[in-house]
């Protein structure tokens, strides 16, 4: 299995039109990025594996672990390195079925029980938030906040990735819980210089 990054960069081209998927990885991976998550929902199936394919050569040549976001079926086709899985997605036991014991398999979690849950059912590693407040996608509930992260980070095993609203001023603050690692999207893809943003938050781990 490849090692599970603790700065993964999810790539977005919905809150920002300037950057493709393929500009936002090459960015991150040049900045210090070591895993780089491909999120693309609105994309067909075509375009997601032409895009996957040309993302996972970029991280093959710098050993940084890819891994795609909901699509269990284009992670399959493409040999990337797991999925990130949503709790609408598929089960996560069903994807270890799917990709076997080598794949990385990440759960979210919103809160300490869905957290367990993701453990219990086998994931690798649980992103957990959103921390602060976040603009990338619609959230219903409030930001979690350092103590709850906390929290999370003592009672569970498998490394926490925290996600939502990190940026390179409260990225220290973030990884004082305990946490494996961060993840982000607009602190990356929204900066001037997105390679530049990612070296920042790289120095606050």
């Amino acid at each position: 299995m490849k090692k599970i990054g603790r700065l993964c960069v999810i790539t977005d081209t919905s809150i920002q039109k300037k950057y493709t998927h393929v500009d936002i990885a090459e960015m991150a991976i040049k900045g210090g990025a070591d895993m780089i998550q491909l999120r693309a929902k609105e994309m067909g199936s075509s375009e997601l594996i032409n895009i996957a394919g040309t993302i996972l050569k970029m991280c093959i040549k710098k050993n940084v672990t890819f891994i795609i976001n909901d699509r269990v079926d284009i992670a399959m086709i493409t040999d990337a390195d797991g999925v990130h899985l949503g709790l609408r997605d598929i089960p996560i036991h069903e994807a270890r079925r799917l990709l076997g014991k080598n794949k990385i398999i990440g759960g979210t979690a919103h809160s300490l029980n869905e957290a367990c849950d993701a453990q219990n059912d086998g994931a690798n590693y649980i992103g957990y938030g959103h921390i602060y407040t976040t603009y990338s996608k619609h959230k219903p509930e409030k930001p979690k906040g350092i103590k709850n992260l906390k929290e999370v980070v003592k009672k569970i095993e498998v490394p926490i990735i925290a996600i939502g609203g990190i940026t390179i001023e409260n990225a220290g603050d973030v990884m004082s819980t305990g946490c494996y690692g961060i993840a982000v999207i607009s602190s990356v893809v929204k900066a001037s210089d997105p390679a530049k943003a990612v070296r920042g938050l790289k120095r606050m781990l």
